[in-house]
């Protein structure tokens, strides 16, 4: 016979019934031990009821749950036992602290108001209630934070590890990407380079007929395209930019389109001013690289398409933005044979602009062509407020969770410690004063004190306090001189008749 693993919701009823029975001990003990008062069975029912619906309220309403056995511990003292399991439990259960934080100081706040104001409970009663509360139910839960925090730390390191783990194997396979690029480039950019070359020389043959050196003139331009082709997807293999010459700005990119016979007319605000400083100035490396980069592919593009259309370059800047704009009109003779183009390029040109915070426009326009690009002039700032917001990697993200949950655990541990001892000490700054008030013989009024004289006329406080642990003696009445925190009894005063006999400290 195979035995099958109890499911989760099985293990879950199992562990429940194996607490509830644990937390009744005590109470069912105390119940059937003789003697036997009136009503015990009832009671002990009632009593074994309400722990039931405690233990199966804690899953879903932890918070529920420790409500229940505080209440149940006024009907019987033994449900105490039960108040810090299920503060334990509210920790490590609940995921946020303040409806916790609100149920204690609510119960603490009615017990005081319960105890203090309406039942006359003794001072020294009260403080015992409150440390009850403090270290069986609030230092359990914050215990049981803590674990819970740990319990994230834990996953949290587990989810590092296992991003850092991807991050190595996304790296290997960028290496390998970046040598079969290389590859690529090495083989088969060299024998399309030979194609071509000899497509070129085929078509300046003068033997040949015109049609052929036509053909030989449309496959050259195939071949130059193709070899572009190539250059992109061994860019996109290697994911590196395109690179920028040194120090060549987009005056310089019109300068090498007019020398190779373009009319390219630049307007550049900043070139009315001095001249020299060109539109790349006094703007972040990111954008002057956008802006360069859309300035090449739109001649280049305009070279291709629109050979011999004169072409306008224009910059325009304001205080927090810069925008270039690369139009031409129809060419005059139509574009250069070749592959027709796929967008790629634009694409491509559009998400370079969509990093450095800007936005791309390109299309037809009065039976031409314009490049239009806006970008502010740090790379950031509201012209990509509404874009995409570039994801950092899973490895630095799942690292911020890490330090994150190691924040939580540092945090919840210090809270754990020093919660207590601070609602200990608030504790002791509320019970003094009211065990000490009207109840306090200072050492003059001590030493005033003379044997034989009458209780009435030796000015004594209005209030006793209480009796040492060994009990009182017959006929003597016990006051403190204020000790904190507890106030202790440190004098005993005996009467006879009326009249002070004996007088002494308390060795405390």
């Amino acid at each position: 016979m195979e035995l099958r693993p109890l499911s989760s919701a099985a293990r879950h009823r199992a562990g429940d019934l194996l607490l509830w029975a644990v937390l009744g001990t005590p109470v069912a003990y105390a119940r059937l031990t003789p003697p036997w008062r009136p009503n015990e069975a009832a009671l002990l029912a009632g009593v074994l009821a309400l722990l039931g619906l405690a233990v199966a309220s804690a899953r879903r309403w932890p918070l529920a749950a420790v409500l229940a056995v505080v209440a149940g511990s006024l009907v019987d003292g033994n449900v105490v036992f039960a108040i810090p399991v299920f503060g334990y439990l509210a920790g490590l259960r609940s995921a946020r602290a303040g409806p916790a934080a609100a149920v204690f100081a609510a119960v603490a706040v009615t017990g005081t108001v319960l105890n203090l104001g309406l039942l006359g409970t003794e001072p020294a009663t009260w403080f015992l209630l409150a440390s009850v509360l403090l270290f069986a139910g609030v230092f359990p839960w914050l215990l049981g934070r803590l674990r819970r925090q740990h319990r994230a730390l834990a996953a949290a390191g587990r989810r590092h590890a296992e991003a850092e783990r991807r991050s190595a194997a996304e790296r290997v396979r960028l290496r390998e990407r970046a040598r079969i690029a290389q590859d690529m480039h090495d083989s088969l950019g060299h024998d399309l380079s030979l194609i071509a070359l000899r497509a070129g020389a085929l078509e300046l043959a003068p033997e040949l007929p015109p049609a052929q050196r036509a053909a030989a003139g449309e496959l050259r331009a195939s071949v130059a395209a193709a070899t572009e082709r190539l250059h992109e997807v061994i860019g996109v293999l290697r994911e590196e930019r395109p690179r920028r010459p040194p120090g060549e700005t987009v005056a310089d990119l019109v300068d090498g389109a007019r020398d190779a016979g373009m009319i390219v007319d630049l307007r550049d605000g900043a070139d009315a001013v001095d001249g020299a400083a060109g539109p790349d100035a006094d703007l972040s490396p990111l954008v002057a690289h956008a802006v360069h980069r859309v300035v090449r592919e739109a001649l280049t593009n305009a070279a291709r398409y629109a050979p011999g259309a004169p072409v306008t370059v224009a910059v325009e800047r304001a205080a927090d933005a810069v925008t270039v704009a690369v139009v031409n009109p129809r060419p005059p003779a139509g574009p250069l044979p070749g592959p027709a183009s796929h967008g790629s390029g634009l694409l491509a040109l559009r998400e370079r602009v969509r990093l450095a915070g800007g936005a791309l426009d390109a299309g037809p326009r009065d039976g031409g062509w314009a490049v239009t690009a806006r970008l502010p002039r740090s790379g950031v700032g509201p012209l990509d407020a509404d874009g995409p917001e570039p994801s950092r990697p899973a490895a630095d993200d799942e690292a911020h969770r890490l330090r994150e949950a190691r924040r939580r655990v540092r945090r919840s541990l210090l809270v754990a410690f020093g919660a207590p001892a601070g609602l200990a000490l608030v504790l002791a700054l509320v019970y003094y004063p009211l065990a000490t008030a009207g109840a306090v013989l200072d050492r003059p009024g001590y030493d005033r004190l003379r044997l034989g004289e009458h209780r009435d006329a030796l000015g004594l406080p209005r209030r006793q306090a209480d009796p040492p642990p060994d009990g009182a003696a017959p006929g003597c009445e016990y006051y403190t001189d204020g000790n904190f925190p507890f106030a202790e009894a440190s004098w005993r005063l005996c009467f006879i008749g009326g009249r002070l006999v004996s007088k002494e400290r308390i060795a405390s």
